[in-house]
C-alpha cells in the first residue's frame, strides 16, 4: 500500500507528520514523500526540514495521497504542474486526503467540485469559492476524498482513514500506540469555544494563508 505525501515550500510540518504517525503503521504500509525535487524541503517554521526522496513524475498511482496545507499552498494554487499532478494522483488512488489547507489544493485541481469538504477555519470560505461544498466538521469523507480541519485535525483523519482500511481494532492499536489521548489545558482550538478577540486577532495577522484572490 503506497502512501504518497506532498512537500512543498513552507507546508505545516503536523499536516504531513501527524497522518505520517498514523498511517506508516499499517499493515503493509509504504510511506514516500514526493516533491517538485528531491531533498529537503522546509517547513513554515523555517527551523525544521523533511526530505523528499521522490520526484513528482515518480510517484503517480499512489494507493493513498495525503495533501498537507500550509502558507505555502498560496503559491500552489496557481502551479499548474503540481495540481495537474495532484489530479493524476487522485485519479489513481483509493483514497484522496488532505489537511488543513491542503484541501484548497485538491478544490483547485478540480477533485472537489460540488463535493461537501472542511479545511482550516480560516480557509473555509476560500475553499467555496473554489466548488467545494465546505463544512466545519473535523474530518470531512465524501467518496474516495477525505479531507480534515487544521494542523492537529490530520491525526483524526489518519484514524479514521486506519478504521476504514484495516479495522476498528488496528486502528484502536495505533492510537494507543502513540498515546493519542487529547487533554489540552485550553479551549481554544476551536473557533466555537475560542475567545472572540482571539478569533479577531488570528484573521488580522495573516498567521493562516489567505487564497491569492482574497
Amino acid at each position: 500500500m503506497l502512501i504518497a505525501i506532498l512537500l512543498y515550500d513552507r507546508f505545516t510540518a503536523l499536516d504531513a507528520v501527524g497522518p505520517y504517525e498514523i498511517l506508516a503503521r499499517l499493515p503493509g504500509a509504504e510511506v514516500v514523500f514526493a516533491a517538485a525535487q528531491r531533498g529537503p524541503v522546509r517547513t513554515d517554521m523555517g527551523s525544521l526540514a523533511l526530505t523528499a526522496d521522490r520526484l513528482l513524475s515518480e510517484v503517480t498511482t499512489p494507493d493513498i495521497l495525503l495533501v498537507p496545507g500550509g502558507p505555502g499552498t498560496a503559491e500552489l494554487l496557481a502551479d499548474r504542474a503540481v495540481l495537474d499532478w495532484i489530479h493524476t494522483a487522485a485519479r489513481a488512488s483509493t483514497w484522496t486526503t488532505s489537511v488543513c489547507s491542503g484541501s484548497l489544493l485538491l478544490a483547485a485541481a478540480g477533485l472537489l467540485d460540488g463535493r461537501r469538504a472542511t479545511s482550516h477555519w480560516i480557509a473555509l470560505d476560500h475553499l467555496e469559492r473554489l466548488g467545494a461544498i465546505p463544512s466545519s466538521e473535523r474530518v470531512v469523507f465524501d467518496g474516495k476524498y477525505a479531507t480534515a480541519a487544521g494542523v492537529s485535525a490530520g491525526i483524526d483523519l489518519a484514524l479514521h482513514l486506519a478504521g476504514r482500511i484495516a479495522g476498528p481494532k488496528v486502528a484502536q492499536a495505533i492510537q494507543l500506540a502513540v498515546e493519542y489521548d487529547p487533554q489540552p489545558p485550553y479551549a481554544a482550538g476551536s473557533i466555537s469555544t475560542a475567545p472572540a478577540e482571539l478569533i479577531t486577532s488570528l484573521r488580522a495577522s495573516g498567521l493562516v494563508v489567505q487564497h491569492q484572490d482574497a
